[in-house]
C-alpha cells in the first residue's frame, strides 16, 4: 500500500469515529495565503498534489481533487495510482464539490451519515457559508467545522513556523507604519466599523513594514492584527520577535499578544461593532466575534496595491537588477543553443534554473527567489505551472522553445516575468503559437483606458488574435505584485472572468498571455507594468501601461507578416528602452549581445 492509500486509510478510520461521511481539504491556511506553510498542507499531505490551488475530497469510498487549467496535466500525473479522481474545474461535465457528494453519499446510501467535515481554521468565513448552503440545496447534507484529523493522522507533521520577524526600512517602504494605521483608521470610519479583524499576512507585513521568511518565496510572518480605535495589538508567537522589532514594536504603540490569544482578543474586543473581510477571515474566528460584524473586504487589499513614489522606484530598481541577471543568463544560454543547431554542452531545465538564480543572487539586495522557476522545455512547457523535479528533468536539445517563468525577491521590489526562447529551428506550430502570444501581450501594453476599468474589460486584448484560430488558455492574464511582498496581489487582475476591482493609476500588474498544446509545446510573454496616467479629456481621466520588466523578447521565432505595424513598433520602441537602461550596467561583451537581441526588426 503506498504513502497515499494508508492515510486515506488512516482519515477514513478518523471519519468513522466521528461519523462523517466525507471530509474536504481546502488549499489554505487560517490567513487564507495562496502559499501556506508546511504545517497547514493538508491537502497535499492527503492527496499528494502540490499545486498551489486545489480542494481534495475524500468519502468513505471514494476521494478526488479539485484543481484548475494551471495543474490538469500535473495533476494528472500526480494523482496516478492514489485513488483520487481528477476533477477539471471550468470544464463542461465537471460536477461541483456538493453535487459530487450527493452522488456518493446521498444517493449511494452511504451508512456513514450525511455529515461533512471541513477545517473551520482553513476556511474562509464565505467559504464555508457557500458550502453550507450547497450542500444543503444537494439533499440535505450537513457541514462540521470543529474538526482537524490531521492531529491524529499526520505523525510528522511540521510545526508552525517560528522563524524571526525583521523591520522593512522605510526608505524602502515610503511610508510609516502610524501613518498607515491611520489611513486604515480613516477607511474603517467611512465603512462605518470601529475596528477590524486582519488576517492576511501580506496585509499585516505591509501595514507593519515588517517582513518575515515563515511562507516559501513570501516574505510574511504568521501572525493575526486587531486595529480598534485605540489600540493596535499583534498576535504572534513572541519568540519570533528579536530585540530590536520588540523595541520597533513598542515605539509604534503596537501591543504584542500570543498567536493562539487571537481567540480570546476577539472574544474581549470591546468596540462596537469590527470589521471582517470574509473571504480572509476563517470561519473559526468568524463565529468566535460576538460583536456586530461588518461584513465588506478589508480596505487594506486596495491600499497596499497603490505603490507610493518611493516604492515604484523600488520596483524600478529591482527591475534593472533582475534585468542584468537575465541578460547575463540569456547570452550564456544563447552561447550554448544557437539556430545553427550546434550544442557543445549539456543543459537540463533543473540546471538552467539553477543558473538564472545564481546570477540573480550576484545582485545587490537580493533575498530569494518570488516564486518556484517554471522551466518548461518542449512538450513539458504546455503543463501551465511545470516545476522541474530530478525525476521530470529533461535535457534541453538544439531545437524547440524553452518556457522560463521566474521571479525574484529584492529588498526593493518583486519581479515577476516569462519569457519563452527559441533554442534552434522550430516548428510552424510552435512559432505561430508564439507570435499569437506576443500579439496578445503587446496589444495588452497598448491599451489605453478609463480610470477605474475593470481588468476583465481589458482582458480580450490579450486573446483576440488567438481566438480567431480557435486557440485560448484558461487562466488569467494578470495579477498585481507586492513590493518585497506576495508575487500575487489583488484584487485587481486582467481575467476572462468578471472581476469588478478597478485599475488605477500607481498599481502593478502583469500582463501573461500564453498558448499550450497539451504533449506538443507552450509559450508565455510576461512583463510586469505599472499604471500611470495617459491624458484627462471631457470624457475622464485615461490610463495606460508602462513596462517595469526590463528583458529582450526572442524575435527569432516571430511570424513578421502576423504582426501588425503598431505591434512592431511597440517591440522596438521596447527594446530600445532595454538596451538604454541595461547597457551601461553590462560587460562590453555583454552589451554588444544585447545590442544584437535589441535591434528593431522591420
Amino acid at each position: 500500500m503506498n504513502t497515499i492509500q494508508q492515510r486515506l486509510e488512516d482519515l477514513r478510520e478518523v471519519m468513522r469515529r466521528e461519523h462523517l461521511a466525507a471530509f474536504i481539504f481546502p488549499s489554505t491556511d487560517p490567513h487564507q495565503g495562496e502559499y501556506v506553510p508546511d504545517h497547514w498542507k493538508g491537502r497535499e499531505f492527503i492527496s499528494g498534489f502540490n499545486g498551489s490551488a486545489g480542494t481534495a475530497v475524500v468519502t468513505m469510498d471514494s476521494a478526488a481533487l479539485w484543481t484548475d487549467s494551471r495543474y490538469f496535466l500535473a495533476a494528472e500525473e500526480q494523482l496516478k495510482g492514489t485513488g483520487f479522481r481528477l476533477m477539471k474545474l471550468k470544464i463542461e461535465g465537471t460536477p461541483t464539490i456538493a453535487k459530487w457528494l450527493k452522488t456518493q453519499i446521498a444517493d449511494s446510501g452511504s451508512p456513514a451519515g450525511t455529515e461533512v467535515g471541513i477545517d473551520g481554521w482553513c476556511s474562509s468565513a464565505n467559504a464555508v457559508k457557500q458550502l453550507i448552503a450547497d450542500l444543503r440545496k444537494e439533499g440535505g447534507l450537513t457541514l462540521r467545522t470543529n474538526l482537524d484529523p490531521l492531529r491524529q493522522i499526520w505523525r510528522d507533521r511540521p510545526a508552525i513556523p517560528d522563524r524571526p520577524v525583521e523591520i522593512y526600512p522605510l526608505e524602502y517602504a515610503g511610508e510609516t507604519t502610524g501613518s498607515k494605521i491611520a489611513r486604515i483608521r480613516q477607511a474603517l470610519r467611512e465603512r462605518h466599523a470601529d475596528g477590524m479583524l486582519m488576517s492576511a499576512l501580506d496585509d499585516i507585513a505591509w501595514t507593519l513594514n515588517l517582513r518575515g521568511t515563515d511562507v516559501h518565496c513570501n516574505p510574511v510572518f504568521v501572525s493575526y492584527l486587531i486595529i480598534s480605535t485605540k489600540d493596535v495589538t499583534l498576535y504572534i508567537n513572541k519568540v519570533k520577535l528579536p530585540a530590536d522589532v520588540s523595541a520597533y514594536l513598542q515605539q509604534e504603540d503596537i501591543k504584542v499578544d500570543d498567536y493562539a490569544n487571537v481567540v480570546s482578543g476577539l472574544k474581549e474586543y470591546f468596540e462596537y461593532n469590527i470589521l471582517l473581510d470574509p473571504d480572509e477571515v476563517n470561519y473559526t474566528l468568524y463565529q468566535t466575534v460576538t460583536r456586530e460584524r461588518v461584513e465588506e473586504e478589508s480596505p487594506v487589499k486596495r491600499m497596499k496595491t497603490v505603490k507610493n513614489a518611493t516604492e515604484i522606484a523600488g520596483f524600478k530598481s529591482a527591475m534593472q537588477k533582475d534585468g542584468i541577471a537575465l541578460v547575463k543568463f540569456l547570452k550564456w544560454l544563447d552561447g550554448i543553443f544557437g539556430l545553427d543547431g550546434q550544442s557543445g554542452q549539456r543543459e537540463t531545465e533543473v540546471s538552467v534554473d539553477r543558473k538564472l538564480t545564481a546570477l540573480r543572487a550576484e545582485q545587490p539586495l537580493y533575498r530569494d527567489i518570488s516564486f518556484d522557476t517554471i522551466a518548461g522545455y518542449g512538450a513539458h512547457a504546455a503543463i501551465v505551472h511545470y516545476e522541474a523535479t530530478p525525476e521530470t528533468d529533461i535535457p534541453l536539445e538544439p531545437h524547440g522553445l524553452l518556457l522560463l517563468d521566474s521571479g525574484a525577491q529584492y529588498l526593493d521590489g518583486t519581479t515577476d516575468i516569462t519569457r519563452t526562447i527559441a533554442l534552434g529551428p522550430l516548428t510552424d506550430e510552435e512559432r505561430l503559437i508564439y507570435t499569437l502570444v506576443l500579439k496578445g501581450h503587446i496589444q495588452i501594453e497598448l491599451c489605453k483606458f478609463p480610470s477605474g476599468a475593470s481588468g476583465t474589460q481589458i482582458d480580450i486584448l490579450a486573446r483576440a488574435a488567438m481566438w480567431r484560430h480557435g486557440l485560448n488558455y484558461l487562466h488569467g492574464t494578470g495579477h498585481g505584485v507586492g513590493t518585497y511582498l506576495n508575487v500575487h496581489e489583488g484584487p485587481h487582475q486582467f481575467r476572462m472572468e468578471w472581476k469588478p476591482a478597478p485599475l488605477v493609476e500607481g498599481m502593478t500588474i502583469t500582463d501573461e498571455p500564453g498558448i499550450y498544446l497539451a504533449g506538443r509545446c507552450g509559450a508565455r510573454t510576461e512583463n510586469t507594468l505599472l499604471i500611470t496616467a495617459y491624458k484627462e479629456t471631457e470624457f475622464g481621466r485615461f490610463l495606460q501601461f508602462e513596462p517595469l520588466t526590463l528583458c529582450p523578447i526572442d524575435k527569432r521565432p516571430i511570424i513578421r507578416e502576423m504582426m501588425l505595424q503598431e505591434e512592431v513598433d511597440w517591440l522596438n520602441q521596447y527594446h530600445q528602452t532595454v538596451f538604454e537602461r541595461l547597457s551601461p550596467h553590462l560587460s562590453a561583451d555583454e552589451a554588444a549581445w544585447l545590442r544584437q537581441a535589441t535591434a528593431p526588426i522591420d
